[in-house]
């Protein structure tokens, strides 16, 4: 998908339903140029404050989120923006003033059947320690993972079965052996080695190979 700035109204058919009425409030009293852009595997969505020849707020939002996490990210950048609005430069990007804004924001479309209840448990968690990111929290990040649109076949580690297979992004074939604390032992199968795997990495589920 070719970047390109987004009306406040093209916006509403990205967001879940109720949300709009919400959201418009900070377009209308803010000047903000909204960018929906192709997928971007480091970033889900980015904020860029005023300079001199763009005297206006920028967000650009990944257009292949699900809506509900295409709106939990624009509340966080939103978030950067009234941050910026009050401190300027003088605090860092994630720190407990960016939290503050963040949870601001994000509380008023709690309680409102806006987000699914096990994202909404997951974000009432979440909402008391915010991080830089959602996909640093697994329960968070795993309750979204469920309303995403999966490519066949995909799961996430965690999902995999013990002594099951499955293949990375890069075409490298694994076996689940172990969960370890946070992350889980696997072996290449191409190679022998032992890896140990985050349990919210995306891979694609396979059947055993024959040389395994």
């Amino acid at each position: 998908m070719k970047k390109k700035e987004t009306s406040i109204n093209f916006l509403e058919q990205f967001l879940p339903a109720g949300a709009f009425e919400e959201v418009a409030p900070f377009f209308k009293s803010n000047t903000i140029h909204l960018t929906i852009t192709h997928e971007r595997k480091s970033v889900l969505g980015d904020y860029r404050n005023p300079i001199p020849t763009e005297p206006y707020h920028r967000i650009s939002i990944n257009a292949n989120l699900n809506p509900y996490s295409f709106l939990i990210t624009l509340l966080h950048e939103l978030a950067h923006m009234l941050t910026f609005i009050h401190f300027g430069h003088s605090v860092s990007p994630h720190g407990k003033e960016w939290k503050t804004q963040f949870r601001h924001t994000l509380i008023p479309f709690i309680g409102k059947k806006i987000f699914p209840p096990d994202v909404e448990k997951a974000l009432m968690a979440y909402v008391h320690d915010p991080a830089a990111s959602t996909c640093t929290d697994p329960r968070l990040f795993k309750a979204l993972y469920r309303y995403d649109e999966r490519k066949p076949d995909h799961k996430l580690v965690d999902e995999i079965p013990i002594n099951s297979y499955f293949e990375t992004e890069d075409g490298q074939v694994y076996q689940k052996l172990e969960k370890i604390r946070t992350r889980t032992r696997c072996v290449n199968i191409q190679n022998g080695k032992m890896y140990l795997f985050q349990g919210i990495v995306d891979v694609k589920e396979v059947s055993k190979p024959k040389r395994a």
